[in-house]
């Protein structure tokens, strides 16, 4: 349930509320709206609860939430969150993109692209320094090494840095040199890692699990979120479904039924959501028109010589063009680049 207060009410009546919460067994998440202030109750409530809340000073109203998922929905917070990255903000008008790499093959390797993708308009650089491999054989990554080569093309371009943690035991070396922290598809329902980067002053980015149900992504997102970290986003990477043709399903319905549902930033990834790097221009464009507001792209120097997932790969040439048309289609449907001074 959610404890709306009146336009009134004041710090000692939210903090009554909040005690009172605290000595029931439940935790309250505070909310601070433009148009109201919110409380969230998190915990397992009682009809009676409802009756007793809205005998305290300042109480406006006291409504059930009848989703599973409180602290990520529309009802506990109407407006949309936005994040901040540096100068960067993401879930706001414009329209944020991240590219790089799969995973980071050599200094060389990311720090060429790097430049490139900044200077085709890209403003966050991925990179996987830590990589989840269905094959153990597959190569995985290059760890702290490929975390240091990350920071070293952040120093070099100014871009702000994602990468994929794996394991809690990770979240705080990880930390100590991304901007953002990913949570990838196959890692989603891994709760004890969710908890930690819950607790990290970090950003996370979680990526939708290849056979999950909105409900249970969103969830997941509350996991995050109900460790104190608000700096969440979502990402649509694309399902498991019956068609062999491409990799996943990608599911765009997903991003207009998320910002129905949550407050959240939902960012869309045709590269995995497609695993053909010629069906990554169309789905980009399509994700920015559903209202995505931000995309993650994989873009390589070389893709045939790729370590990982060359095949869903732009090269720079490519991914030039697309921004171009992400630009065109962004400015149609009222929104901008991240940092552009067009549209």
């Amino acid at each position: 349930m959610i404890v709306v207060m009146r336009l009134d009410s004041g710090e000692r009546e939210l903090n009554d509320i909040l005690e009172r919460l605290t000595e029931l067994g439940l935790t309250g998440h505070l909310s601070r709206g433009v148009e109201r202030t919110v409380i969230g109750v998190v915990g397992k409530t009682y009809p009676e609860l409802r009756d007793m809340l809205e005998l305290f000073p300042g109480v406006d109203e006291v409504v059930p939430i009848s989703k599973p998922y409180k602290l990520s929905s529309r009802e506990f917070q109407p407006q949309d969150s936005i994040i901040k990255v540096g100068p960067l903000t993401i879930g706001g008008d414009e329209l944020v993109v991240i590219a790089g790499p799969c995973a980071v093959e050599s200094e060389e390797q990311v720090v060429e692209t790097a430049r490139a993708v900044k200077a085709s308009g890209a403003n966050i650089l991925r990179g996987g320094a830590f990589k989840p491999s269905t094959s153990p054989y597959s190569f995985r990554g290059l760890g702290e090494a490929g975390l240091r080569i990350l920071a070293r093309a952040r120093e070099e371009t100014g871009m702000p840095v994602i990468t994929e943690v794996l394991t809690p035991q990770d979240v705080e070396l990880v930390s100590s040199y991304a901007d953002i922290l990913q949570v990838g598809a196959r890692n989603m329902q891994n709760f004890i890692l969710l908890d930690e980067v819950g607790k990290a002053k970090k950003p996370v980015m979680l990526k939708r699990g290849m056979s999950a149900t909105i409900e249970e992504w969103l969830l997941c997102a509350e996991y995050i979120l109900s460790q104190g970290n608000r700096q969440v986003m979502l990402c649509e990477r694309g399902i498991r479904t019956f068609e062999t043709y491409t990799r996943n399903t990608m599911d765009l319905s997903a991003i207009p039924i998320i910002e129905k549902l949550s407050h959240l930033p939902i960012i869309a990834d045709p590269s995995h959501g497609t695993g053909k790097w010629y069906l990554v221009a169309p789905l980009a464009l399509a994700a920015v028109a559903a209202g995505a507001d931000g995309l993650m792209i994989e873009v390589h120097p070389t893709p045939d010589s790729a370590l990982k997932d060359g095949a869903q790969s732009l090269t720079f040439e490519n991914f030039h063009k697309l921004m171009d048309q992400v630009a065109s289609v962004a400015a149609s449907v009222g929104r901008k680049l991240a940092g552009s001074t067009k549209g």
